[in-house]
């Protein structure tokens, strides 16, 4: 089979690229799994916070908020910050890095009434941090990508990768596929699928984090809660569809897999938020983990590998790859076409695989 792109991966970051790429060109996507948006976009905490993440990650959330608000993809959530009163430095920090506003115990037990008056001694809130429809977002992208006549295959794992006659070939075990440029997407398995393509790797390792599901405390609505972290990111909690989500924000690098949580780091991170929580925890009523994938310097890698251009990486989203897409995904397509970017210069030289080749 051929055709101009092959798009590696079914996540967020490859459907959203794949569909970019579409608007120019013929772009077949091959993805593992038997569906889309399987592993880490499929367990993702779905916010958008633009003050969260490295400048360059700030930058791709700020170019691509006015899409997803346009598309009537956020819904208001809100984020705050909780500390006892043994934490005030470690929340002063946080305060000065995420752009939040200190307010009074009173109001941060308004938001969340079933927070410890005991324990809580500072609080911060930011209201501009929305929920993410990460659902209809990645239907929306496959629905572009198929209007523009591109193809979407799933259960396609790629057993080995040639450069033939100016060309990639894609094996799977069913089929060959061959196209003139091949777009690395592949998430946690970014750096594998560069090798197997004779690309060096650029270190780009999978952290695991873990994650509860547990009853809304005290039998109320948490619907109108909003997501309220431990300083220094050593937990947080979101409403979850009448439920709540807690998560202990570990980051063990690991190897790439089907994730699971490590009981004991999840006991611990529910331990940290029990502290700050007065309603008792109750058992959870489900527990996963999934993968978010970091390059050396902790910001996505886009565009055109210097040592090979036909070769295009769209990876190590490190956990922003909702909140990016928009614009991660137009940027991916210029840098492919060679087209002009929006974003300016030092920022996407933050972005492009050639610093970490130097």
């Amino acid at each position: 089979m051929s055709t101009d792109i092959i798009v590696i991966g079914g996540g967020i970051a490859g459907i959203s690229a794949a569909a970019r790429l579409s608007e120019h060109a013929h772009v077949t996507l091959i993805e593992a799994e038997r569906q889309l948006g399987y592993h880490a976009s499929g367990r993702s905490a779905a916010l958008i916070e633009v003050n969260y993440g490295a400048a360059s990650v700030q930058a791709l959330n700020r170019a691509s908020i006015a899409h997803l608000e346009e598309g009537g993809y956020l819904s208001p959530r809100g984020l705050m910050i909780v500390a006892s009163q043994n934490e005030k430095a470690a929340f002063d920090s946080d305060l000065a890095a995420m752009g939040v506003v200190q307010i009074t115990v009173q109001e941060a037990l308004d938001f969340v009434p079933v927070l410890d008056p005991d324990t809580l001694a500072y609080a911060g809130y930011h209201a501009d941090a929305h929920d993410i429809d990460t659902d209809r977002l990645m239907q929306d992208f496959a629905r572009q990508l198929r209007g523009n006549g591109g193809t979407v295959l799933t259960g396609q794992r790629v057993q080995a990768i040639r450069r033939m006659n100016d060309k990639w070939q894609i094996e799977t075990a069913s089929q060959t596929l061959e196209a003139k440029t091949l777009v690395n997407a592949a998430g946690a398995w970014a750096d594998t699928i560069a090798d197997l393509a004779g690309i060096a790797p650029l270190g780009i390792v999978p952290h695991r984090r873990s994650m509860a599901r547990i009853a809304a405390p005290g039998g109320q609505d948490p619907a109108r809660w909003p997501m309220f972290f431990g300083v220094g990111e050593t937990w947080y909690a979101k409403p979850d569809a009448g439920a709540l989500l807690v998560s202990p924000a570990d980051e063990d690098p690991v190897e790439p897999h089907d994730a699971w949580p490590d009981d004991m780091v999840l006991a611990e991170g529910l331990d940290r938020y029990q502290t700050m929580v007065a309603t008792p925890l109750t058992k959870p009523i489900a527990t996963w983990a999934g993968l978010r994938s970091f390059a050396p310097d902790r910001t996505l890698v886009l565009g055109p590998d210097p040592s090979m251009p036909d070769f295009v990486w769209c990876a190590g989203q490190g956990g922003y790859g909702f909140q990016t897409c928009v614009a991660a995904s137009r940027l991916v397509a210029n840098l492919t076409f060679g087209r002009p970017t929006e974003l300016p210069s030092g920022v996407v030289s933050a972005l492009r695989p050639d610093r970490l080749r130097q």
